[in-house]
């Protein structure tokens, strides 16, 4: 029997998924049913009970890249986001399947906001019902991610009720650090917030260490090649005044303030702990007195998307030395250590406002 959460808001597992598909005379009975497993086929369900068919009709499919999507999703444009469909007797059911593995590498963040507008959606017309496979980590992820925004309720807050619920609501630790970077972002995923911008970082090393190819979707435009604010290029709007860093020899802009991957002096790698180490001593200094920049990966850093490991940041307009990249992190002399690394020196660029 799945868990009530709130009215008209269930959470369960698999078995409580094809109950609810295949059951219309259950109490209750289900309009909507999320599915957050490893696969979106129905078939991932069927086979789980031999000789079990559930009927489906397609909705859609939506695919990362598609109608718009920011730029800056830490999510390859291509890939498979989620599928809505008509299932059970009479396709009287509408489920969204969304694929996510059980893992702390996993990327539950950029999933969250079409669940939770999709469990939201479902609540002003009948019962929604959250699964996984087990009723343990992804579906109390999503549904402590809804009681979040629903309720403004901090992750401590919505996880203990959920236990009260049910004891075995338990997300894996990396939905947990995601469901609190959801948190501080004021529950909603801000694709511009530093907070996102470190999470994503964060991916890219993940997916850089376990040797997968790093794509152009990962690396942000030029801002060099950006029109400037008032150009002819640009519509009419309000102004507004951006820092800029830009190459001391040329003047070329080499990032902008948005760029900037911010750190906390002498915590090591408290922003990016996927491969962690220990900087060793206390520090005192503030961000603004370290004398490097840590920037996104850009479009104009070639021997970053040729692939090398590690090495020199030159401008590209006049081949000026600006910093330094590893994949493998670079220790700031504030005492952090940030991983992956896009090192400026500061003595190496001009600061203006455009």
């Amino acid at each position: 029997m799945p868990h009530l959460v709130r009215e008209r808001l269930y959470f369960g597992d698999i078995k409580d998924a094809i109950a609810a598909l295949t059951d219309s005379s259950s109490t209750p009975t289900f309009t909507h049913v999320l599915s957050v497993v490893s696969s979106a086929s129905i078939s991932f369900i069927t086979d789980c009970r031999p000789g079990l068919a559930i009927p489906t009709e397609e909705v859609r499919r939506v695919f990362a890249g598609e109608e718009g999507a920011p730029p800056t999703a830490a999510v390859p444009p291509g890939t498979l986001m989620r599928v809505v469909e008509r299932a059970g007797d009479e396709l009287r059911v509408t489920r969204m399947a969304v694929p996510l593995r059980d893992t702390e590498e996993e990327n539950l963040l950029d999933h969250l906001e079409p669940c939770l507008d999709f469990v939201d959606e479902g609540r002003k017309v009948g019962n929604v019902l959250v699964h996984c496979f087990a009723g343990v980590s992804r579906s109390a992820s999503i549904i402590v991610a809804y009681l979040m925004r629903s309720e403004q309720k901090s992750l401590e807050e919505a996880l203990e009720s959920l236990k009260e619920i049910s004891e075995l609501a338990c997300p894996n630790d990396g939905f947990l650090d995601q469901l609190k970077l959801f948190e501080e972002m004021g529950f909603k995923v801000d694709t511009s917030s530093p907070l996102y911008k470190r999470f994503r970082l964060k991916l890219l090393g993940q997916s850089y260490k376990f040797g997968e190819k790093i794509g152009s979707y990962m690396f942000q435009d030029d801002p060099g090649l950006s029109p400037l604010p008032g150009s002819c290029q640009d519509p009419p709007k309000i102004e507004q005044h951006k820092t800029a860093y830009r190459c001391r020899k040329c003047r070329r802009i080499v990032a902008v303030e948005d760029n900037v991957i911010s750190h906390v002096p002498g915590e090591g790698e408290s922003c990016f702990d996927w491969n962690r180490r220990k900087s060793g001593g206390s520090y005192s200094n503030k961000e603004q007195d370290c004398s490097s920049l840590f920037i996104e990966p850009l479009k104009w850093m070639a021997p970053v998307e040729e692939g090398a490991l590690e090495g020199k940041l030159s401008c590209i307009h006049c081949g000026a030395r600006l910093g330094y990249f590893n994949w493998s992190g670079i220790q700031c002399n504030c005492g952090s250590w940030i991983t992956p690394a896009f090192q400026i020196g500061k003595s190496k660029v001009d600061i203006s406002t455009i």
